[in-house]
C-alpha cells in the first residue's frame, strides 16, 4: 500500500485522526497538506514529518469558510504539485439532550461536519475531474453514521448525512475516475472523545468509568478503544486500492461495535 507520487490535503489534520493519517500517508510516499483552523499548528506537524523525510506543507482553512477552504486548497495545489486524495476529517462534538440543545450548536455542528465536507469536495473536485486525473475522496464519519446515541442530536445527524454526500460523489466522480469512501471508526480516545467522558457522565448521571465502559465501549467485541492508527491504515488502504470496486462504501473500524 503505496501513495508515491501522490497528494493528500487532509483536514483537521494538526492533531488527532487527521494527523495520524497524515503522517501514515507520508510515510507511503504521499505529499500531504496539513490543512487546519489553527495555522501554526498546521505548520509545526507539516515540520515533523518534514524532519521524518516527509514531504508537507501547514495550511491554514477555516471549513465553514467557502473562501478559506478555496484559499487553502488552492495554496495546497500550489505547493504540492496537485491533488489526488482529500480527506474531509475536522470535526467537533458536542453534547446534549435535545430538549436542551441550543439551536446556534446545532448550525455549529452541521456547518464544521456537512458544510465542511461539502465545501472541500467542491474545491478539490476541478483538480480531480482535469484531464480526468482522478482522486479519492474519504469522510471522516463514524459508527453514528450508521447508529445513534443519546446526547448526540447534531453529530448523529451530520454523520449520517456525509454517506449520503459520498454516495452521491461516488456517482458523480466515476466518468473522472474520482471514488468516494466513508471512514467510520468507533470511539478513539483523542482529546475529543476524553471531553465527553466528564460530559456524558455528569448528563447521564453516571460515573467516569461506567461511561468508558458501557457507553463507549459496551458493546465492542472487546472492550477496546480504536486507535488512530487502525483508522490511518484503513485511510491508507482505501486510498491506495487500485479500482473503483470498493467506492460509495462505508468501511467501520470499531472492534465489532457495529457489524453491517
Amino acid at each position: 500500500m503505496q501513495l508515491n507520487g501522490k497528494v493528500a490535503l487532509i483536514t483537521g489534520a494538526a492533531s488527532g485522526i487527521g494527523k495520524a493519517i497524515a503522517e501514515t500517508y507520508a510515510r507511503a510516499g504521499a505529499a500531504v497538506a496539513i490543512a487546519d483552523i489553527n495555522l501554526a499548528a498546521a505548520q509545526a506537524t507539516a515540520e515533523e514529518i518534514k524532519a521524518a523525510g516527509g514531504k508537507a506543507v501547514g495550511v491554514a482553512m477555516d471549513v465553514t469558510n467557502e473562501e478559506s477552504v478555496n484559499t487553502g486548497t488552492q495554496t495546497a495545489v500550489d505547493a504540492l504539485g496537485g491533488l489526488d486524495i482529500l480527506i474531509s476529517n475536522a470535526g467537533i462534538q458536542i453534547v446534549n439532550p435535545l430538549v436542551d440543545y441550543k439551536f446556534s450548536d446545532w448550525k455549529k455542528m452541521q456547518a464544521i461536519h456537512v458544510d465542511g465536507a461539502f465545501l472541500t469536495t467542491k474545491a478539490a473536485l476541478p483538480h480531480m475531474y482535469k484531464d480526468k486525473r482522478g482522486g479519492t475522496v474519504i469522510y471522516m464519519g463514524s459508527v453514528h453514521s450508521h447508529e445513534a446515541s443519546k446526547l448526540k442530536s447534531a453529530y448523529v445527524t451530520a454523520k449520517h448525512a456525509l454517506l449520503g454526500l459520498c454516495r452521491v460523489l461516488a456517482k458523480e466522480g466515476a466518468e473522472y475516475n474520482v471514488r468516494a469512501h466513508v471512514i467510520c471508526p468507533g470511539f478513539v480516545r483523542t482529546p475529543l472523545v476524553e471531553k465527553q467522558i466528564p460530559e456524558q457522565a455528569k448528563e447521564l448521571g453516571i460515573s467516569e468509568e461506567e461511561v468508558v465502559k458501557r457507553v463507549m465501549l459496551g458493546n465492542t467485541v472487546d472492550g477496546v478503544f480504536t486507535t488512530v492508527d487502525d483508522v490511518a491504515q484503513t485511510a491508507l488502504f482505501l486510498a491506495a486500492f487500485p479500482s473503483a470496486a470498493l467506492t460509495g462504501q462505508s468501511v467501520i473500524v470499531s472492534h465489532g461495535w457495529y457489524m453491517q
